[in-house]
């Protein structure tokens, strides 16, 4: 059975609350739950946290014995050098998702320090970016 970590970044813990003309109204756990039962041939498990050593902290500890990890690093994606060095240094790969279409937001989000260490990225398809993300490990 495949192995897949689903890997948030801080504030998508207020998925269903946070800015829902962007995000829906969904909240993550939800969403988790139906996919773990859409997917229930794949042992995935869900992380999230606020704080970038945390994410790094977790991509060491799945990064050598997990199939795949989906990862929407959310603002530390256009910030963070030390998360895309901890995806360069694992033998796991990594797909970057985003729920928004991050070319169409505010200039800055158009930078990623994860997309040249991830081995695809998936932006703008709302919560389904991480179904297809999924798949591409299935």
């Amino acid at each position: 059975m495949k192995k897949i970590l689903i890997l948030n970044g801080p504030n998508l813990n207020l998925l269903g609350k946070r800015e829902p003309e962007i995000y829906g109204n969904l909240t993550f756990t939800d969403f988790f739950e139906t996919i773990k039962e859409k997917y229930n041939t794949v042992e995935l498990s869900y992380f999230q946290s606020n704080i970038e050593g945390e994410l790094i902290n977790k991509i060491h500890e799945v990064g050598f014995s997990y199939d795949g990890i989906v990862l929407n690093a959310a603002a530390y994606t256009h910030t963070s050098v030390a998360l895309g060095d901890a995806i360069k240094a694992i033998t796991t790969p990594v797909i970057e998702v985003h729920i928004s279409n991050t070319f169409s937001r505010e200039a800055f989000r158009h930078h990623s320090y994860i997309s040249p260490v991830a081995k695809g990225v998936i932006v703008g398809f709302g919560l389904q970016s991480y179904e297809l993300a999924i798949q591409s490990f299935l």
